[in-house]
């Protein structure tokens, strides 16, 4: 069975948005070696399950980093457009990008279809929102926290509660950039 792999930016007091959902404070300044580690994390996956507000700025970010050839993350920016994604929403039927396809039906039922499925694993990058109910459901099998040196104070958060946790991993890069892997305990 395929794994459902997070990928979250945070913050060290454990916000992955600002109060508006504001990024501002996310560490861009990515040395070699996170790159590496980042790109090795995405070569295990074939599929980006993402959450229906996310998906339009995902999409066209990714997708306007393909119209420069010469830009640093044009490499990683076809694998993102290349790769399936699949949008859950209950009120769309459609969304615009290339390899998009939206699941309307149970959120535990479409995870678990596609984990059944064959391919490489599956790998989430947010929104809060969507997270916060993969993980409410049991459905995330690992965490790779990628932890900002930064404290905002206030914002979203994709924890709700108490959640038991095994960490199997976790490195320090230069760039100031902790990244922490865990399993559901």
């Amino acid at each position: 069975m395929r794994k459902l792999k997070l990928q979250m930016q945070m913050t060290v007091d454990g916000f992955v948005a600002g109060p508006q959902g504001q990024l501002d404070w996310m560490n861009r300044a990515m040395d070699p070696q996170l790159i590496a580690y980042i790109t090795q994390l995405t070569d295990t996956s074939s599929t980006i399950l993402l959450g229906r507000n996310m998906t339009p700025g995902f999409v066209a970010y990714w997708e306007g980093v393909l119209k420069n050839p010469g830009s640093p993350e044009f490499a990683f920016a076809r694998k993102m457009v290349d790769y399936e994604k699949v949008v859950f929403s209950k009120t769309l039927t459609h969304m615009d990008g290339q390899n998009v396809r939206v699941h309307n039906g149970d959120l535990v039922e479409g995870v678990n279809a596609i984990k059944r499925q064959p391919g490489k694993d599956l790998v989430v990058y947010g929104g809060a929102t969507f997270v916060r109910s993969l993980l409410d459901h049991g459905l995330i099998d690992e965490l790779n926290l990628f932890v900002n040196p930064v404290a905002i104070g206030s914002g979203m958060q994709v924890f709700n509660g108490k959640r038991p946790l095994t960490l199997t991993g976790s490195i320090a890069y230069p760039s100031g950039t902790v990244v922490s892997t865990y399993r559901p305990a």
